[in-house]
């Protein structure tokens, strides 16, 4: 449990660090993304982002496991 608590730290650090070049790939803004902007006040909610993200890293634990 620890190792995989260091591991995710790690992951999570990187992925702040590269965000500059994570977010020329278009993340966030794909088509499927919900982005509603009125007077005022706006909300994102990122649902394509978020299945691609996820298939990603299921690919990536099964790729891993084997």
């Amino acid at each position: 449990m620890q190792r995989f608590l260091i591991i995710v730290g790690l992951v999570i650090l990187v992925v702040g660090i590269a965000w500059p070049w994570i977010a020329r790939l278009g993340l966030g803004r794909l088509p499927g993304d919900i982005n509603i902007e009125r007077d005022g006040w706006s909300f994102h909610f990122p649902l394509m982002t978020g299945i691609v993200v996820s298939i990603v890293v299921s690919v990536l634990f099964w790729l891993f496991r084997k």
